[in-house]
Parts: C-alpha cells; structure tokens; sequence
C-alpha cells in the first residue's frame, strides 16, 4: 500500500479490499489526459465569462459542482456546472474497468480511497479555479418563487472564479465578513441565498420531512495515532446550496425520462415513503413519550390523521443542548428517521420522498460515484443523438446499477468500522482505571429495541449500544441470576419485567460507563453509572 495511513485505518481498507494504487494502464491514460484535457473541443459551448464558484468544506479537493445565480426578469436563471468525467471515464477504457471495479469513493476518517486517480479528481477534472474545465452545465430558469420553469442541458467549458467554503459564504452573507463584498461572483452569492431559502419553503409547503440532524467529523490528531470527534452546526448556506443541486438531480433525471430516445438508459435514485402502519406506531409513540415525560400534547404528539410529519418535526423545540426538552426532541427526530426505508438504484423511475422528488438521479458526484459517470455519458447521448447498441447499453446499466447499490452498503461498512475504531479509542484507555474511577459519559436514549439500548453521547457525540443481557446482570442482585429486561410495545420504556420497575426512558439522560471489552464478540460492554 503505497499511500501512507494510520495503521487501523489500513486494516479497514484492507479488510474490505479497497483498492487504493491504482493499474498501470490507468495511469498512463491519466497521463494523456493530463497532457491534453480536451479544453479546445469544438462542441464545448464557451461559458467562461460566466462567474461561477464552488462552495464546499474547506477541505475539499474533488470539487464537482460549480454555481452562479443572476435575475432574469422576476425570476432566476441558475446555472450549475458539473465536472464532465465522463469525458475521460469512457467504457472500454482502463479508467471505467477501474471505476467499475470500485463502485465510488470511500470515506474515512481524514482519508480517501477515491473511485478515480486524484489527477482526475482533484486535478484536471476538479472544478479548481486554475484554469478553465469541461462540465456538464444545468440552466435552470426559475419563476419569483424559484419554480421551475424550464431547463436546458450543455456542454460547456468554464472557469471558476474561486474556491469558496461554507463557513466563508455564510460570514459574507452575515455580515461579519466584507472579504468577498466585491468580487464578480458576490451578487450570485446574494441570490443563492434567496433562491435556496425559496425553494426551502416551497419544500415545506409540500410536506417534504426536515430533519435535524447531527453533523459528526471525525478527524485524525497527533498523526493519526488519536481522534478528535466534532458535532457541527450546518451552515445555512449549505443548505441553500443543497437545494441547487436537489434540483439538478431532479431536472436531470426528468430530461433523461422524457427523451424520446430508447438507446437513453436512465438511473434512478428512488427512495419508498415510510408503510403507513410505522407511521401510525410513530404517532402512538409520541403520544406515549409526551404521557411519561408529563410534556404538554402541542408541540410534542403528533397527530398523524391532522398534521404532516414534517410540520410535527418543524414544530419541535431547540432547546438548550442537553436540556430535557432537547433530548426528547433528539430522540423523536431520531425515531422519525428510522421509520423511512433506505434509498437505492433502480432502472425504474419512482419516487424519492426523501428530497421530495419524482424522478430523481444523482448527477451531481461524477467524480465520487460510477452512476454518475454513467449518467454523465447518458446525457451526452441525449445530446449528441450518438448511442451504442441498446442491447450493450442495458447490460452496462444494469451492471453498473448493482455496482452503485453494493457500494453503498461498503460505504456503511466503511462507516461502522470506522465508528467502531473510534469508539475503541475512546474507552480503551478506561480499562487501566479501577471502575470506580472511570469516566461518567452522560447521554440520550435515543432508541429502545428487544435486545438494545442506544445512546448518542454527548462527549464525544457518538452512537453507543447498551445490551440488556449486560444491563440485566449488572441489576441482579450479586449470585442472583440476570434481571430480565424488556422494552414497552411503544418503545417508549424499559421495565424489569418480573417487578415492572421503571429503568429508562426513551429521551431521558442517561450516564454510561466502560465495564469491559468483549473480544469475542468484538464490542463494549457498558453498565449505568452506579455512584
């Protein structure tokens, strides 16, 4: 593994085959990109005086997308730039075997293992304001309250103007900071944020589910040989930004649908709203939450027959962190989340209830995910009226759609080893602490299940799992044999289930400390603080 990284984060790459080098014959096609990119194509449209911008975390190399807002007339023309690597990501080349090989990008903890050479994707294709690039350009033209109207789909050469982040957008549009006050791009900066809360309510308006969710990054220290665990506020303007490129998605999955062509192979993102009968199971929660939390019916029961859920969730109070009032709102949201079905992709267009779509198709990370390659290539099929056989390229769609959907669950797997390395580093070092003196970690019940209790921590703010086998022993009396434990139909209470003795309550506090480490079963054993 040429690539240095931590040790741990090494043997999850390894322990799920991630391919981190990359083939010699992909290489040297990088190469020849890199040495001639394609810029002076004669079929690229010229939108270079056109100042765009990316906006992304600060850290971000692999920038795909590119933004600029004008007026036009009482409405909006909002143009969305995507880097083209399907330009250089051909079928039949090495680098789309590669891609295809490795499905997308992998994220852990400050590291990468990126579905394309970083030539590519943090180089010549990267929307990096060097110089000029290829992208596929979205011109969406928006009514006052930033409808809909139409939109038109080129291929374009461009030049971003800057790379800017979040955090600097926002201070900008705060207020706080005039850096960016006179620059080509600031009145673009201005109209996003009118466009995006615009098109935020239309959004509410028609029951499409917000959720307040946490942000965690996990960032690496001490070269690597510790964690830092970050919960972070999500910048408006990162929203704003969020709803330009929901609405590429949706647009662009709309145009592949609608094209009369049938050598066209759309994918779509499709996501099934939640069965009514959890909904229902939801609601009857809620009303059991508020009953034993003494909490009054409006803000905190939802009645489902009345009232969207994504008014309910809307109405919820923000409290001060870790008040009474913050937990329980915490852990309804959270309830409210796992009542939905995952997303996949489908060769069949259906709904997307999560970002209130229909179709829907991600075109927006062309340089993260192999269906956006495709999807790319599909839309300059759409385009160029030029196809390969339908019979080649539905086998190809079909190949890639199962590629898509196996990367997502390695990116959960990524995920939960990744949390579980860190959860390792955190309560590790209590083992060489008599118990009596280990760390208190104060949390929220966020879920009751038959065999679990889960936690998100406050500090670090991790999800943890209690199990009841655990806690049942920990509450027997010593020599006795374990408590039997059992949550409530609702999932709203876990009691003793010979004596009914209340032990805790879905949105209550809780204080957890390490028992021990089980390394058969590969997990922490926690028990209730009890001093």
């Amino acid at each position: 593994m040429s690539q240095s990284l931590p040790a741990p984060l090494a043997d999850i790459v390894r322990s799920l085959e991630l391919a981190v080098d990359f083939p010699d014959e992909v290489l040297a096609e990088v190469e020849a990109f890199v040495r001639a990119p394609g810029l002076d194509d004669p079929a690229l449209a010229d939108h270079e005086a056109t100042p765009f911008v990316t906006i992304d975390a600060a850290s971000s190399k692999d920038l795909d997308q590119a933004l600029h807002v004008a007026r036009e007339g009482e409405g909006y023309l909002v143009s969305y730039a995507i880097a083209d690597a399907s330009h250089y990501v051909r079928p039949g080349s090495a680098l789309f075997r590669e891609a295809m090989r490795r499905g997308a990008t992998y994220y852990l903890p400050g590291f990468s293992v990126p579905m394309l050479p970083r030539a590519l994707s943090e180089g010549i294709v990267s929307l990096n304001p060097e110089g000029p690039r290829r992208a596929l350009v979205f011109l969406h033209h928006l009514d006052a309250r930033a409808e809909i109207v139409s939109t038109e789909l080129v291929r374009a050469r461009i030049r971003s103007r800057a790379k800017l982040s979040f955090p600097g957008v926002q201070a900008l549009l705060d207020g706080t900071d005039p850096t960016l006050s006179r620059e080509p791009f600031t009145e673009s900066l201005h109209l996003l944020r009118e466009v995006g809360r615009k098109r935020m309510q239309l959004a509410t308006e028609r029951g499409l589910v917000r959720y307040r969710r946490e942000e965690v990054e996990v960032k690496l220290t001490d070269g690597g040989a510790s964690f830092s665990v970050v919960e972070e506020v999500r910048d408006e303007v990162e929203l704003w930004n969020e709803q330009i490129s929901l609405l590429c998605n949706a647009e662009g999955g709309r145009l592949l649908r609608e094209h009369p062509a049938p050598a066209v192979q759309p994918i779509y993102r499709v996501h099934g709203g939640p069965d009514p009968e959890r909904l229902r199971a939801l609601a009857a929660l809620t009303a059991e939450l508020a009953r034993v939390h003494a909490l009054p019916e409006t803000p905190w029961i939802w009645h489902d027959e009345r009232d969207s859920l994504a008014s309910y969730l809307a109405a919820l109070p923000v409290a001060s962190h870790g008040s009474r009032d913050d937990r329980v709102a915490r852990a309804l949201t959270r309830q409210a989340i796992m009542v939905n079905l995952r997303s996949a992709y489908s060769t069949e267009p259906g709904p997307h209830v999560g970002v209130g779509a229909e179709p829907y198709a991600r075109f927006s990370a062309p340089m993260r995910e192999l269906v956006g390659v495709f999807l790319h290539k599909e839309a300059v099929e759409m385009l160029t009226g030029v196809h390969p056989s339908v019979e080649e390229d539905e086998a190809l769609r079909a190949e890639v759609v199962e590629i898509a959907n196996r990367a997502k669950d390695t990116q959960r797997r990524v995920a939960d080893l990744a949390n579980e390395l860190v959860i390792d580093r955190v309560f590790r070092p209590e083992l060489e602490r008599v118990r009596e003196e280990r760390t208190r970690f104060v949390g929220t019940v966020m879920g009751l299940t038959s065999g679990k209790v889960h936690v998100r921590l406050d500090a670090p703010p991790i999800d943890v799992k209690l199990y009841l086998r655990d806690l049942g022993k920990e509450l027997a009396p010593r020599g006795e044999p374990p408590v039997w434990l059992e949550p409530d139909e609702r999932g709203v209470v876990l009691r003793e289930r010979d004596t009914q003795r209340e032990v805790l309550v879905l949105g209550s506090a809780i204080t957890v400390v390490v028992a021990r480490r089980d390394e058969g079963q590969r997990r922490w054993v926690l028990g209730l603080d009890r001093r």
